[in-house]
């Protein structure tokens, strides 16, 4: 489908609502946006970055803004608008924004911008959604499809989705991206020729999903990059304890103009939920192609994953293996995780596979119902063989609000 054919899709599916709602009394229609409900939320944030480099620290206090006002239903319509605004305050803005701003400083990606986040229409009956505008998109746990939460100007994207449920336990999802509103401002969006296909099956054990990402930054060039997998996660409940598992696998195919590569991805989690301490231990690889590509996923929530302090947002060429301990708990009214991370490469001699080792440690707290708190630490210790990489610390203090 090209962007000539999603603009007539989208029109299309206007104009069939614009008919439905023809049908109804003008004044079913104006109840349905007065009866709407607006709604925003404030972070403020405090980040440091601390490199064993020639950069200087960075220091970053910012406000993320976000207001919106979400319609009512009528005959199955409804609609979403919101804005959003992140600024540096108080003057502590000495850090690498990757729009150009203090480069001598480390990163700190959350440049300033105000744009809108969301903008769609949303029609619903009979087990089918469909949705067409700006909106957030997210599959499972955003290994591969997710909104980039952390930073201040999160992910969205410009899109025509479609969701449908024939039975209870079934969902059939596709999407058809236009454009990838990335994290970077306006700067750095992406025009795309994307496809992502989810389906799920919900058994008594836990959820099968499978997927097919195809995707195509619209740029002239030959660009591909075609993802299929399987995942399934779930939990069984015993007398005393819980049990939890994942296990997922997908192989990929990236077309890098007259070059082709071949990658695998495959992740193994087993914990246990206890006396109110939950415990994990998981292995994820993402593969290499003989050293000379690593597995990748563009449009992820790659913060949530191989560690808070963002060493590898991209993949090594030789690959990534990331096995990962970690354990998690309430204390105080609020929640708290530990994770240890080791690193290494999928591809590579044993002599040059060592990419270092990370801790995280974070804790959370709500206060009310309107009000939260947070603390946030990760200490990535670079490898001997982590080409580019050196000692880093972050640090965040986060104070939210949201109505």
């Amino acid at each position: 489908m090209n962007r000539k054919t999603f603009k007539q899709t989208g029109c299309l599916l206007a104009a069939a609502i614009a008919c439905t709602g023809a049908m109804a009394e003008e004044t079913t229609l104006t109840e349905a946006f007065s009866e709407g409900t607006p709604y925003g939320d404030f972070r403020l944030r405090y980040e440091n970055v601390d490199q064993d480099n020639a950069l200087d620290q960075a220091n970053a206090l910012t406000l993320r803004t976000r207001l919106g006002y979400r319609t009512g239903s009528y005959q199955g319509l409804s609609g979403v608008l919101e804005f959003e605004d992140s600024r540096a305050v108080a003057g502590t803005d000495d850090y690498n924004d990757t729009q150009g701003q203090s480069p001598d400083h480390s990163v700190v990606a959350d440049p300033e911008t105000t744009e809108v986040d969301q903008a769609f229409l949303q029609y619903s009956r009979s087990g089918l959604t469909a949705k067409l505008g700006r909106q957030v998109i997210t599959y499972d746990n955003q290994r591969f499809v997710g909104h980039v939460g952390w930073r201040q100007d999160r992910q969205t994207f410009d899109a025509l989705r479609l969701s449908y449920s024939p039975l209870q336990e079934l969902t059939l999802d596709y999407a058809y991206l236009d454009k990838r509103n990335r994290i970077f401002a306006e700067a750095g969006d992406l025009d795309a020729k994307d496809h992502l296909v989810n389906i799920h099956y919900q058994t008594g054990l836990g959820t099968l999903t499978g997927y097919a990402y195809l995707l195509d930054v619209d740029n002239d060039t030959d660009n591909s990059l075609d993802t299929y997998g399987l995942r399934y996660a779930g939990k069984y409940a015993m007398d005393t304890l819980n049990l939890l598992y994942e296990l997922e696998y997908a192989s990929q195919e990236a077309e890098a103009g007259a070059s082709e590569f071949d990658a695998d991805y495959y992740k193994a989690l087993a914990g246990v939920q206890a006396q109110g301490l939950t415990f994990s231990l998981s292995y994820e690889v993402l593969g290499s192609d003989d050293g000379n590509y690593g597995f990748a996923t563009p449009l992820a929530t790659l913060h949530a994953h191989n560690g808070w302090a963002d060493q590898f947002l991209g993949t090594p060429t030789g690959g990534l293996e990331d096995l990962k301990a970690a354990v998690s708990g309430s204390l105080a009214g609020g929640k708290w995780v530990l994770a240890y991370h080791d690193f290494s490469a999928d591809d590579a001699p044993s002599s040059a596979d060592d990419l270092g080792s990370e801790v995280d440690v974070a804790y959370n707290r709500g206060f009310g119902k309107h009000y939260t708190a947070g603390i946030k630490y990760a200490s990535y210790m670079a490898g001997d063989d982590a080409a580019g990489k050196v000692d880093t610390d972050k640090l965040w203090l986060t104070l939210g609000a949201r109505f």
